[in-house]
């Protein structure tokens, strides 16, 4: 078993109440799976809202904080740690597979919207702002990995799909407080306040008609030993590196293109809601990516897919660190296709995981694999600001960001070749 030992995987037979104990495979395709599926793409939408709240008001902030470029990276990493805090202590107490995955993601996005009002009421400068995003950060963590196990649980046969979707919601959720900032021309504040409501009603929405599906198997028992297990067997290892590739380049792309479209479109006398608005379609067209990715990965194999994904994604990065000051009607449909690419084979390096380890320990595994992801983000949104700054600008920022994505399809090319990669995507690998 990949070098995994675990506990079996009998189907829940909890799970198999909410569907009437019917066969599993039955509910392949159905209308029930279907909504289950929607139901909880629509609450991870909803409570993904948080994460780029206050990095989407960072240009009033900028004014009535004085913010400098080092305190906006700190506002979005304050978020990154706080989820790698988060996620890292859920994984090693084996947390969503020892609690219900579906309290946990109700409870954590009421919080996090709570932590995030907070933020628009208390904070007042940076350090107290900073405090309130890595709490938010923190609850997020039961969120996304949660909410991929739930999906996780409805499907083995089209678990890219399922996962792809949950990936999509994400994306559009944390580009929705740039649209939201673009249609407001209010105080920041507003962006905030709407973000905390739209997570409250996710939370609501997983609690009231979210359920857990028939492939799910019976809780696991806390199992410190199984996270040397997963770091040991060689092929979740190497579907964690081509994720780590990935993560290189996502979040520091998320976090400062909308930067740098703030500041390209005043350059060229534009105005600055107009950024928001194209930001937010630069981050949302990755939700229709995830998807197709998704679908393709199921019929055409985890590893084909996450390296064509990340050749793509890193080709934009190249094209636009030499088409910068191109005419927007080039540069905008370069951007737009960079967020269609860098975000399309994240989901199927979960859907990977989720073959790959023992289905007892799903939650703990997803978790420690953001976790970890996560923690590399870090790295690569702080060094963003300090190469544009001082050591070559955007051009040479989105050159390094390039260098994640061949790093990623080195280790998933590398997972093609081995025979754990007949448990992906039914043997297509």
């Amino acid at each position: 078993m990949d070098g995994l030992r675990g506990a079996r995987a009998e189907i829940n037979p909890a799970a198999a109440e909410t569907v009437a104990a019917v066969d599993p495979s039955d509910l392949e395709g159905s209308w029930v799976q279907r909504r289950q599926l929607v139901l909880l793409a629509v609450a991870e939408l909803l409570a993904l809202s948080l994460w780029f709240s206050a990095t989407a008001v960072v240009p009033s902030l900028q004014s009535d904080w004085n913010l400098t470029a080092a305190g906006a990276a700190w506002l979005t990493m304050s978020v990154q740690i706080g989820f790698v805090v988060g996620t890292f202590v859920s994984g090693f107490t084996n947390l969503p597979d020892v609690i219900s995955s579906r309290w946990l993601f109700a409870v954590s996005a009421v919080l996090g919207a709570l932590a995030n009002a907070l933020f628009a009421f208390a904070a007042d400068g940076l350090a107290i702002g900073i405090l309130l995003r890595l709490l938010t950060g923190v609850f997020l963590a039961g969120v996304y990995p949660p909410g991929m196990k739930l999906a996780a649980t409805w499907t083995r046969r089209h678990r890219g799909v399922a996962i792809g979707l949950i990936v999509g919601a994400l994306t559009v959720g944390s580009a929705s407080p740039h649209l939201v900032r673009s249609l407001f021309d209010g105080p920041w504040e507003y962006v905030v306040v709407v973000s905390s409501g739209l997570a409250t009603l996710g939370g609501v929405v997983v609690w009231l008609a979210v359920r857990e599906g028939p492939f799910a198997v019976a809780g696991a028992k806390f199992e410190p030993r199984f996270i040397v297990q997963i770091l040991r067997a060689r092929g979740t290892r190497l579907a964690n590196f081509g994720y780590f590739g990935h993560q290189w380049e996502l979040y520091a792309m998320w976090t400062w293109v909308p930067i740098f479209l703030v500041q390209s479109f005043a350059a060229r006398g534009l105005p600055a809601a107009a950024a928001s608005g194209v930001a937010f379609a630069v981050v949302a067209v990755g939700g229709i990516g995830s998807l197709l990715a998704g679908i393709m990965a199921d019929r055409l194999g985890r590893t084909a897919v996450t390296s064509a994904a990340m050749v793509a994604s890193g080709v934009s990065a190249l094209l636009a660190a030499a088409l910068l000051n191109a005419p927007l009607w080039i540069l905008l449909p370069l951007l737009l296709f960079w967020g269609f690419t860098v975000v399309a084979d994240s989901a199927q390096f979960s859907t990977a995981v989720t073959e790959l380890c023992p289905p007892a320990y799903l939650g703990t595994a997803l978790t420690l694999q953001t976790a970890m992801g996560f923690l590399l983000t870090l790295f690569t949104i702080q060094l963003v600001p300090l190469i544009v700054e001082h050591a070559g600008g955007w051009p040479v920022a989105f050159v390094v960001l390039a260098l994640g994505p061949v790093f990623g399809v080195a280790a998933m090319l590398r997972l093609r070749a081995l025979p754990e990669a007949r448990k992906l995507a039914g043997g297509r690998r």
